[in-house]
């Protein structure tokens, strides 16, 4: 099952371009969500971030797995699991293991480990190809749109 950003993900989650990290959904479950995105090498964030080596960001790619499990969690409200929009509330544990590049496709998961009231616990990974570029632990709550 695939789902792009204009059927599927636009609809879920309230971020859009230029600061949406996931083109496409390519594998959910009522607890984790597989995800992909393709890093443009035209995108502005080259041009200034390294410019004569260009990498993307950590932290984008942590977003992108922020993103990923907010979708996931929206899917939950969708099902009546829970209401309200999905904030960022603690990041832990992030890893970087592997420089991303312009014109790489990142691999995005993320899953649920644990529901407490209004609090997501949940963690994720970006991988290019087989290899880990991050690694990262956060927790979302639900808080009324």
């Amino acid at each position: 099952m695939t789902f792009s950003k204009s059927d599927f993900i636009e609809k879920s989650i309230p971020h859009r371009s230029p600061f949406l990290w996931l083109d496409r959904v390519v594998e959910l479950s009522d607890q984790q969500i597989r995800a992909e995105k393709y890093l443009d090498p035209d995108l502005d964030i080259f041009r200034g971030h390294y410019p004569d080596y260009p990498l993307m960001p950590g932290v984008l790619l942590c977003e992108a797995v922020f993103q990923a499990g907010a979708l996931l969690i929206a899917q939950r409200a969708e099902a009546g699991m829970t209401t309200g929009v999905p904030v960022l509330a603690r990041i832990q544990g992030a890893k970087f293991k592997r420089e991303v590049r312009p014109g790489e496709s990142i691999d995005i998961e993320a899953t649920i480990k644990e529901k407490v009231g209004p609090a997501w616990f949940l963690r994720g990974r970006v991988r290019v190809g087989e290899k880990v570029a991050v690694q990262v632990s956060f927790s979302c709550m639900v808080k009324e749109g």
